[in-house]
């Protein structure tokens, strides 16, 4: 998993020597901390202020998770990355031209569902067209026509609503969503994309921590004193490529199954540990997967491209450099 370590049985993390010891079922496992940027505890896990005081020496940020597979929180150092100038700006950005990043985030989303949906229609799902072309001759408009962010947010609501019912075009009825449902999710393709959001939301805590931003001044979503709201607006145009598309490989390719990896209960559906597992692997695999960058000249990875996004927010906070998030189309 490269520098990302997961944690997904109970047990205690302490710290022993100069090293992390994870204790489970009276043994010891070892990780190493020269490798390692983010911890996840996707069980019960114990920490006391020891370990945390280390893991903050060694810039590792640790993430935890609650039975029911959603982010509950994040431990990490005190920020590495203070920058007054980008700070103030940060907020004058917000004050003058909030709607303006705003609506280039919603582009960005449009842009990114109906490349994921394109792919399904070159495969024989004729059916999905219909959203692909309001996308391009409707969604668009309707996103220029916006005043204000309550506005903007139910567009894009109505997109992700399209992009959902499409799903019965191309996945097994096992896994057809009938609405939307989060805490806690309760059917199999709501579990995973609630836990595939997750991973995205944790991970771009993670990037942005590295960079000068601060994560609690956001654009399209509120700004919130329970969460990162900045991670939410970073990880949004990056859904429909990294965790749908995660989604619907294991689902298309049998790698998931509903009567083998979950756990369903009267009110909830959640993922099983071989479940879990399958999932954080293929996730993993396609954020660190590469392609080729048309300005940079090299390869670089989904998980890099969040990184530039973040970057390309900065010069238009301090340049005012136009922002344009990720295009899997374009690739930048």
């Amino acid at each position: 998993m490269g520098s990302t370590r997961y944690i997904t049985s109970m047990g205690e993390l302490t710290k022993k020597d100069n090293s992390i010891c994870f204790r489970k079922n009276n043994k010891n496992v070892y990780i190493p901390v020269e490798n390692t940027k983010e911890i996840y505890c996707m069980n019960e896990v114990t920490v006391n202020t020891k370990i945390l005081d280390f893991l903050s020496k060694n810039n590792i940020i640790i993430h935890f998770f609650n039975y029911y597979e959603g982010y509950s929180g994040t431990y990490y150092p005190k920020n590495k990355y203070n920058s007054g100038k980008l700070l103030i700006n940060q907020v004058k950005k917000f004050d003058s031209e909030r709607m303006v990043i705003a609506k280039s985030i919603v582009r960005g989303i449009g842009i990114n569902i109906s490349e994921v949906l394109y792919h399904y229609y070159k495969h024989d799902k004729k059916e999905v067209k219909y959203t692909i072309d309001w996308i391009r001759k409707e969604f668009f408009n309707k996103i220029n026509d916006t005043t204000n962010i309550n506005q903007l947010m139910c567009v894009e609501g109505e997109l992700w609503e399209r992009f959902y019912r499409d799903f019965r075009y191309f996945l097994p009825e096992d896994f057809i969503m009938n609405k939307r449902v989060k805490r806690p999710p309760d059917n199999p393709i709501n579990s995973l994309i609630s836990f595939g959001n997750s991973l995205l939301y944790t991970k771009t805590i993670s990037i942005i921590y590295n960079t000068h931003l601060d994560q609690r001044i956001s654009y399209l979503h509120e700004p919130s004193e329970r969460r990162f709201s900045l991670s939410l607006d970073i990880s949004e145009v990056f859904k429909p490529i990294i965790v749908y598309k995660t989604i619907f490989d294991l689902i298309n390719n049998r790698k998931i199954k509903v009567d083998k990896h979950f756990d369903k209960n009267l009110n909830y559906c959640l993922l099983n540990y071989e479940g879990r597992k399958i999932f954080i692997e293929a996730f993993e695999k396609r954020i660190e997967s590469v392609f080729e960058h048309p300005r940079l000249k090299r390869k670089v990875s989904y998980k890099t491209a969040i990184k530039l996004d973040c970057y390309k927010l900065i010069k238009f906070i301090m340049e005012d450099k136009e922002f344009i998030p990720f295009n899997i189309k374009e690739k930048i």
